[in-house]
Order: structure tokens, then sequence, then C-alpha cells
């Protein structure tokens, strides 16, 4: 048997073992995550509701024909269960707010993955299945990554301000205007992306969409479990009755706390995080400098087996690297 498969089968079996052991060791935690995750969301949904049940259980009428805070609850839960979990391509174009299509999407993923496999394997010299690999991480992976990090970008701006639009409700509500008037009021007056969503909320209404609705699909284009918060103490009071503006209150004081909570976990992180961004960018940075002074030495990582092995097994620890630096270092409130 040709030496070079002897020792690519060898390299692909220790990957495969490394692989079963990382599963081993951070599986059952993930695991563990996860099930503490969904229990997470379930308290927070339940918090809220206590957040708008607490003023309307006071003003309830005795029976009469509106739903219970529980019946209520029940049904938000069942509702939310019901929504895929994974947003898809559209979902998350909408929520970067780009202008762009999916089939657009598509198909410009599928060109940079060609002329990342062309440049790799005619400009590098790269072998035809290392230039696939970096074809399809650049076709596959790269845009998806992009598109997940702007819509993020933009649901940290809106949260960072959604609480002061809370603030423009309660004190609204308390001066006896409509709550429709106050979201017309955050239209006008707050900076994107804040001002663009109640904008289209706003316009909705215009046109027959219910508030219900209008906050389901605004939630639907902005994920934010402060918007979520919002929509649920909304839809309690629509139901079941009660003072929206102490309800409201109570809510403004809860998402300030989670503010002055994340900034707090960001300031005692960010060491952490400015150490894992240099460990992981230097690797990256010594092969660069060193293809710039000796491109002779380093392409032969690019042009022989061995090197391509190298490559991948190199690939494999800084993926399993960057992974335990981002879980030690991210904090989700």
């Amino acid at each position: 048997m040709d030496p070079n498969v002897t020792i690519l089968i060898i390299a692909i079996m220790a990957a495969v073992s490394f692989a079963g052991a990382g599963y081993a060791l951070l599986g059952p935690r993930m695991a563990e995550r996860d099930r503490l995750r969904q229990r997470i969301d379930i308290a927070g949904v339940t918090s809220a509701g206590e957040i708008g049940g607490r003023a309307a259980g006071r003003e309830r009428g005795r029976g009469g024909s509106r739903k219970t805070v529980q019946q209520t609850l029940r049904e938000i839960e069942n509702a939310q269960k019901g929504k895929k979990k994974r947003p898809t391509i559209a979902q998350k174009i909408a929520q970067a707010n780009i202008e762009l299509t999916t089939t657009h999407f598509i198909i410009g993923s599928v060109v940079l993955g060609i002329v990342v496999f062309l440049f790799m394997m005619y400009i590098f010299g790269a072998s035809a299945w290392m230039s696939v690999a970096f074809g399809f991480a650049a076709g596959f992976g790269a845009p998806r990554w992009i598109l997940g990090y702007l819509a993020r970008k933009r649901e940290k701006q809106f949260s960072a301000l959604f609480v002061n639009a809370v603030d423009v409700v309660v004190r609204g509500v308390k001066s006896g205007l409509p709550v429709g008037e106050c979201m017309s009021i955050i239209a006008r007056e707050s900076p994107d992306p804040l001002g663009a969503e109640f904008k289209t909320l706003v316009e909705g209404q215009k046109l027959g969409v219910t508030l219900s609705q209008g906050l389901d699909r605004m939630l639907d284009r902005m994920p934010s479990a402060e918007l979520n918060f919002f929509v649920i103490v909304l839809t309690i009071q629509q139901q079941t009755g009660g003072n929206l503006s102490e309800a409201l209150g109570n809510l403004s004081n809860v998402l300030r706390s989670r503010v002055q909570m994340r900034a707090k976990i960001q300031a005692m992180s960010s060491e952490a995080k400015a150490s894992a961004m240099i460990i992981g960018s230097l690797p990256f940075a010594v092969t660069g400098m060193i293809y710039l002074s000796s491109p002779d030495y380093i392409s032969l990582l690019f042009t022989t087996t061995v090197g391509n092995m190298m490559l991948v097994g190199g690939g494999m620890w800084m993926s399993l690297g960057v992974f335990v630096m981002s879980k030690m270092i991210n904090f989700d409130i």
C-alpha cells in the first residue's frame, strides 16, 4: 500500500477518535445546557407572565368571558413551541435587513465557492479535494456566518434601544395616550433599527393588521428576548385586562437589570476575549508572513499530501480550541 495512503488513513482514524473523545467529554454537558436553556425559556415566559398578570389579577372581572392568565400563558407557550427554532435563510435576511432575495443569496454563495475553488487549485496549486474543501467553506459556511453576524449585530442594537421604547409606552399610557399613538412616537423619534421596526408595525396597523399580529411579525424579524417579554405582556393585558402602565413599568425594570448584567459580564470577560482573539489569529498571521517571505517553503502545505494532512489536523485542533475558548468566555442571560 502507498505510504501516503496509509498516513491518510491513520490521520482520518485519529481525527475520528479525537472527535469521538470530544463528543464523549462535551456531549453530556451540551445536552444538559440545552435542557437548562429550555427551562430558562419557560421560566422567562412565566416571569413575563407574572409581570403582566400581577396588575391584571387585581382588576380582572369575577369570572366573565375573559381568559385567565394561566390559559393565556399556556396558549403563548404552545404557539412558541410550534414555531421553527432554526430560522430559514429568508428569515435571516429579514433579520439582517438586507435588500436581497433568497435566490440571489444562493447564487452568490455558489459563485463565491466556485471562485475560491478555482483560486485554490490554479493559483496556489492545491490538490483537488483541498480545493473542494476551501470552496465548500467559502460558498456554504462564510456567507451564512456573515449573514448571521449581521442579524445578531442588528438584534443587539435593537435590544439596547428597546428599554427606552418601553419607557415611552409607560409614560404615554400614564398620560392618557393610546398604545397605538405611543408606537407612532417610537417609530418617528427612535433611531434604526428600533424606529424602522416600529414604523413597519404602525404602517401594518393602518392597513388592518391587528396589534398582536404585527407584534408577532416583528418578533419573527427581530427574535429578541426583550421584545418577546413585551409581546407577552401586551398579549396578556389585551386578553385579561389590568393596569398596563404598571405591568410595563415592571417589565422596564427587568429589562434594565438585564442590560446592566450584560454590560457587567462583557466588562469582566473582555480580557479573556482579547486573549482568545490574539491566540486564534496567530497561526493565520504567521502563515501569511511566512508566505510573503518564503512562498516556496509554505506552499508545500497546499501542494503535497502530507502538507494537506497537516493543514487538516491543524484546522481541527484550531477549531476545537476556538470552540472551547468560546464556551469559556461567552455567557447567555
